[in-house]
């Protein structure tokens, strides 16, 4: 299920949710850590920041009585002693490691909540209403959302209710960038298909940006695949390009690892021991404007148990495969963690 579009302020994430009837839009931070959302609310407020929007406002019909199941899973899950005040309403005091707090009753109201469809659903769920809100030093913060979107595994919690009411399973998906922005979503899709790989598209291969002169392959990131396979045609320019230009230092042998291998004066125990006689290879793709992958030797070559350094880059063509596989290697044959394309760098 589609949320809506992260806003981030201040390091913290928050999502526009619309509540009530009619709907009306509310800022809330996003935490994973919490089980209770709530917004800050006209009971009256006793104590309340200032905030995006207009506060929310309850009416007496939409108050959660304390022998509701809610409000007996908001207490256990929470650990504590509390208890109702009034057997017609379910209180609440919640308290965060940074010191801000949150004291209100619980409520049901509304929630509209957009389908992948672009159709609508309006659940009616249960959060709480918060009166009296501390964040910050006496509470004099100015707020840049409405309250919280709590997202735990708790009973309390959206995702669980959603998935008590039969709206969507507790699952829950999220897109953010670092620079701000992103998506979240709720509940899973059932109607997914997932690809054994990822595939950026079409890439012109380079070596040391040079043009090798062949044309552009279909390439494939797959971290399950030890090595890095290319087609005939690539595979030989890149091996005529690096043999033109290596050291004669380096002498070509033969090694049982891999068909393309180099012994150096003394063994190497790493491939930075031999980077600096080899070139980066790059990968510009066609599909994303001035998107250019480069792959370092430390991502392409491998140092064997017998000391030589060899090409981690293999002729796909015994494997009958028709485009290029971005595959594994952390440099050394004996320890494979990294993959050659994770340590690639995309230029833009």
């Amino acid at each position: 299920m589609y949320v809506g579009p992260s806003r981030q302020y201040e390091f913290h994430y928050s999502v526009t949710m619309n509540i009530g009837d009619p709907a009306k839009p509310y800022f809330l931070d996003v935490d994973t850590g919490s089980d209770l959302t709530w917004l800050q609310c006209d009971a009256p407020c006793q104590s309340c920041n200032k905030v995006p929007h207009p506060l929310y406002r309850p009416t007496k019909n939409r108050i959660v009585p304390c022998a509701d199941s809610l409000c007996t899973a908001l207490y256990s899950g929470q650990g504590s002693n509390q208890k109702c005040t009034s057997p017609q309403q379910c209180d609440y005091r919640i308290k965060y490691t940074d010191n801000a707090s949150s004291l209100g009753v619980l409520i049901s109201d509304n929630f509209s909540l957009p389908l992948r469809n672009s159709s609508n659903v309006r659940p009616s769920l249960t959060f709480g209403c918060g009166y009296d809100q501390q964040v910050g030093k006496n509470g004099a913060v100015q707020a840049a959302t409405d309250g919280l979107l709590g997202l735990g595994r708790g009973s309390i919690s959206l995702l669980s209710q959603l998935k008590l009411q039969g709206i969507t399973k507790n699952v829950l998906g999220h897109c953010l960038s670092s620079s701000g922005g992103g998506f979240l979503f709720f509940g899973d899709d059932n109607g997914a298909y997932f690809t054994n790989y990822y595939s950026p598209g079409s890439a012109t291969l380079y070596f040391d940006r040079r043009s090798l002169g062949v044309k552009p392959m279909e390439v494939v990131l797959d971290s399950g695949s030890t090595y890095t396979y290319f087609p005939a045609q690539p595979y030989q320019a890149v091996v005529s390009a690096l043999k033109s230009g290596l050291s004669k230092s380096l002498k070509q042998v033969s090694d049982p690892s891999l068909p393309l291998c180099w012994k150096g004066q003394k063994a190497f125990k790493s491939v930075f021991d031999v980077k600096k006689e080899f070139k980066s290879l790059f990968l510009s793709f066609a599909n994303v404007k001035n998107a250019v992958m480069e792959i370092p030797p430390e991502n392409y070559l491998i140092v064997t148990k017998n000391g030589n350094v060899c090409l981690g880059i293999l002729d796909g063509t015994a494997a009958k495969l028709s485009f290029s596989i971005i595959g594994g290697s952390d440099g050394d044959i004996r320890q494979r963690e990294n993959t050659a394309w994770m340590g690639a760098r995309l230029m833009q």
